[in-house]
């Protein structure tokens, strides 16, 4: 049973990820308007082709079209790069450059980010095998409607002591506190 304290952070998380999600929709349009419809148009062609190549497993043209957008800060792309590196798709398996592109989304509040990024704490691929962070970015990515994400943590919770999971909640609101940064 959850205390008190406990619906208050979640309800403060889920209100900050709205705020979040408005500011990262206002910052996004005020970019494009600065950038004027032709770059508009570039930067919406590469994404769409980009996308259209990764979902026809055509990994050389997602990477060529999705590495410049990712390097700009762009989640999507940096989410689908980290797919790739993550399964080889279409570059050598690396799970260290996956955590890498996971935690750049994550930390922009891409939730599918954040879910995967549980996954590597929880296998400890890329990363040193740690079951409070995996929650943590679990629980986040659940607040944010991610289905899996509540049954993985759900799940890695049955393995942990009271502490711990208390620990990777409070983690879990200070990230969400510091936006997504430095998690």
């Amino acid at each position: 049973m959850a205390s008190a304290t406990s619906k208050c952070n979640l309800l403060k998380v889920l209100e900050a990820n709205r705020m979040k999600r408005t500011f990262q929709a206002l910052t996004l349009a005020a970019a494009l308007t600065v950038f004027g419809p032709t770059a508009r148009a570039q930067y919406y062609d590469n994404y769409e082709k980009g996308l259209a190549a990764y979902n026809s497993d055509d990994y050389a043209t997602a990477l060529e079209e999705l590495r410049p957008l990712a390097e700009d800060g762009v989640p999507v792309p940096q989410y689908y790069l980290a797919l790739m590196y993550d399964f080889g798709n279409g570059v050598a398996e690396n799970d260290a450059v996956a955590v890498k592109w996971y935690r750049l989304a994550a930390e922009q509040g891409y939730a599918e980010a954040q879910h995967n990024l549980g996954v590597m704490y929880d296998d400890g691929d890329g990363v040193i095998e740690n079951d409070i962070f995996a929650y943590m970015w679990w629980n986040i990515a659940a607040s944010l409607g991610i289905e899996d994400a509540k049954k993985n943590r759900d799940k890695v919770a049955d393995e942990m002591t009271r502490e711990e999971i208390a620990k990777a909640q409070a983690l879990a609101a200070e990230c969400v506190t510091k936006n997504y940064k430095g998690c």
